[in-house]
């Protein structure tokens, strides 16, 4: 969904950088191309910063770099929803959640810039990945094809988003979904010892 000029954006991602270009989704629509100078639904491609966009909706400017949300005007919500995680023996953060209402089982990654998962876990969840967005990715094994996709709701705790871009990778080498920042960057987090809340921004 492109929003008309009269409609201000609730949120944009930067799903893909070029020397010129920037690949943006504008509320969750599909993934558009905008040049340096080019307009569309409203946001405006202002310039390229290596991995990072400058954009500008409304009046308000800001650098968002490729995975991450930013919400440039509009209301944003109260953020009461919440989840506590523990850390494991070895630092590492898991949790049940669960992706289209289906339970899964996540690893907390900042490093990862989508939620994460394996082709079979894609199938298991019902996502089309095949009609989602061709890329490849770099992994251990050399680089691999991956298809951007939008999960339309992601839960943990009492943390429900709607719209969160995703990536399955075609093979089957990835043990566990990552949680990454597609979902966490609408969190605060704040981590005290071996205990981590998300809390929802919006």
């Amino acid at each position: 969904m492109l929003l008309c000029s009269s409609v201000v954006a609730a949120e944009i991602s930067i799903v893909g950088v070029t020397e010129k270009k920037a690949l943006l989704v504008i509320d969750g629509g599909k993934p558009i191309w905008l040049a340096v100078g080019e307009s569309s639904g409203g946001v405006k491609l202002i310039d390229i910063d290596g991995d990072a966009a400058i954009i500008e909706s409304d009046n308000k400017r800001e650098t968002v770099r490729m995975g991450q949300n930013a919400r440039l005007a509009g209301d944003t919500a109260s953020g009461a929803e919440s989840a506590t995680l523990t850390a494991d023996n070895v630092g590492q953060f898991f949790t049940d959640g669960a992706i289209n209402g289906i339970a899964v089982r996540f690893l907390i990654d900042t490093g990862a810039s989508f939620v994460t998962m394996n082709a079979s876990d894609a199938k298991r969840l019902g996502i089309d990945y095949l009609s989602g967005q061709r890329t490849m990715m770099a992994t251990a094994n050399g680089n691999a094809v991956a298809y951007i996709v939008t999960l339309d709701e992601v839960r943990v705790g009492d943390i429900t988003i709607n719209n969160v871009h995703g990536i399955v990778h075609s093979g089957d080498e990835l043990p566990i979904m990552l949680l990454g920042m597609s979902f966490l960057n609408r969190m605060e987090m704040q981590r005290n010892g071996e205990t981590m809340v998300l809390t929802k921004r919006f």
